[in-house]
């Protein structure tokens, strides 16, 4: 892990999930999203002590733990440290049990344990311009990954977009990334084409992305969903269940699976379930105790 200069007082720490660096004239600074656990927030919180920086302010993409499961320990280490998300974003943070009690669809089973404490969350951002330590920062509603991911532009015009969109790495690696809404995905990714910055960071990304970069990777993105859509569409010209489609996907894009993979990837499917039978190219049956959909002729 390296603290890298984007632009002015903008800069990145490289990790499992990168987070982005902002630095006050006081030597504070804004943290944009934290790390999974109180080891990796060690080794930002390492980084920034040998420039004399002293976090002051995190900001959290959004509530999945490998992006704000590092705050509990800058909450323990600077008093005073204050959190900001978004609205919804905060309701998943300080109840834990929340994002597993929906992969699970009922309370979760211990196999879901990935934190037993809540996230505690200072002040709701609003979307637009928000001012921290008398600095201007943009907020953008991202949604679609998370149910009210946003993202970050800095005044040196430096864009933080957590997991709103993914690398070309995640995508090759993972192509059925886990979305929450497909609908507010496709718009979220057409929104950041459009998104007034010089530079972008994703979380995952071995590399900052400028202008040119984000937009070719922002037509990836939105052309692997509408894949998926389609090869799903084609599943469901016969009736199959949701974990029929999940069986097939999974087979056909030689896709991993573990207990949480599994019930992530399920989840997926239903997000798909849900875009395309409110678009109205698929209906539902139930047969013998079992929920079937096909595609609508």
């Amino acid at each position: 892990m390296n603290l890298n200069k984007i632009k002015g007082n903008t800069y990145y720490i490289d990790g499992p999930t990168n987070c982005g660096i902002f630095v006050f004239k006081n030597k504070n600074c804004l943290i944009v999203d934290t790390g999974i656990n109180n080891s990796e927030a060690k080794k930002i919180d390492n980084l920034l002590t040998v420039k004399n920086l002293h976090p002051k302010f995190i900001i959290n993409t959004h509530s999945h733990l490998d992006h704000c499961g590092g705050n509990l320990y800058f909450k323990k280490n600077y008093p005073g440290c204050l959190v900001y998300t978004s609205r919804k974003e905060k309701l998943f943070m300080e109840n834990e049990e929340l994002f597993s009690s929906m992969l699970s669809s009922s309370y979760p089973s211990r196999a879901f344990s990935r934190s037993n404490k809540p996230i505690d969350v200072d002040f709701i951002l609003d979307y637009g311009v928000n001012k921290l330590n008398e600095e201007k920062f943009t907020i953008i509603a991202l949604p679609g990954h998370s149910i009210e991911h946003i993202g970050i532009v800095t005044p040196e015009k430096v864009c933080f977009l957590g997991d709103s969109i993914f690398s070309s790495e995640i995508l090759d690696k993972y192509s059925f990334p886990y979305l929450y809404n497909i609908e507010d995905s496709l718009s979220s990714l057409a929104k950041i084409k459009d998104i007034d910055a010089d530079y972008f960071l994703i979380a995952h990304s071995k590399k900052l992305l400028d202008k040119k970069e984000i937009s070719e990777l922002a037509d990836k993105n939105i052309s692997n969903i509408h894949s998926y859509e389609d090869e799903i569409l084609e599943l469901l010209e016969q009736p199959l269940t949701r974990e029929d489609i999940l069986e097939n996907i999974t087979i056909l894009n030689n896709l991993s699976l573990d207990f949480y993979e599994y019930h992530l990837n399920l989840s997926g499917v239903s997000a798909f379930i849900s875009y395309l039978y409110n678009n109205k190219l698929i209906n539902y049956s139930i047969e013998d105790g079992k929920l079937y959909y096909f595609r609508s002729k």
